[in-house]
C-alpha cells in the first residue's frame, strides 16, 4: 500500500490541538499528528486562518469514515493529500 497523508481542516487552534490529541489516542500512529496554521489567500489576520492536523498514514490503514467522524467532532472536515 502507498503512504497517505491525511489533513483535518479545523476552524481554530484549540480544535486542531484537541483533534490531534484525539487522533494520537484513537489511532495507532507511528508519529504524532502535526498542527499547522494555514492562512487563507490574501488574509493577514490570524482570525481568518484555518488550522490543519496532518496525519501521516504510511500503511494506508486509516479509514475515511473514522477520519471524517473525528474531524466532524471538532467542526472540521477531512481531506486526503
Amino acid at each position: 500500500m502507498n503512504a497517505v497523508r491525511h489533513l483535518l481542516v479545523l476552524p481554530d487552534r484549540d480544535a486542531a490541538r484537541d483533534a490531534a490529541e484525539a487522533a494520537a489516542e484513537r489511532f495507532d500512529l507511528e508519529d504524532d499528528p502535526q498542527v499547522v496554521r494555514e492562512a487563507l489567500a490574501g488574509d493577514d489576520d490570524a482570525e481568518d486562518a484555518q488550522w490543519l492536523v496532518v496525519i501521516e498514514d504510511p500503511a494506508s490503514a486509516l479509514t475515511h469514515a473514522d477520519l471524517d467522524a473525528l474531524a466532524c467532532e471538532y467542526d472540521g472536515w477531512h481531506e486526503e493529500e
